[in-house]
């Protein structure tokens, strides 16, 4: 039972050649991100002359960070 629930954590960073603390900070980094953006996107939804490529931006270079990591 302790091994299932354990590997509940570790299977899908070890899939990914990853740690369980490297893909939680990988993870919690890529979220702040989407946070940034989403926030960057609804600000300009609101006030149109801010932020006009922020959050395009910002998703482009995570698209691009994700799909040129290791493993």
């Amino acid at each position: 039972m302790s091994r299932t629930f354990t590997r509940l954590f570790t299977d899908h960073p070890a899939s990914v050649e990853e740690s369980y603390i490297e893909h939680m900070r990988f993870a919690g980094w890529f979220a702040g991100q989407l946070l940034i953006a989403g926030l960057a996107a609804l600000t300009h939804a609101i006030l149109p002359f801010l932020f006009e490529r922020t959050a395009s931006r910002i998703i482009d270079r995570l698209h691009h960070r994700m799909h040129n990591r290791a493993g």
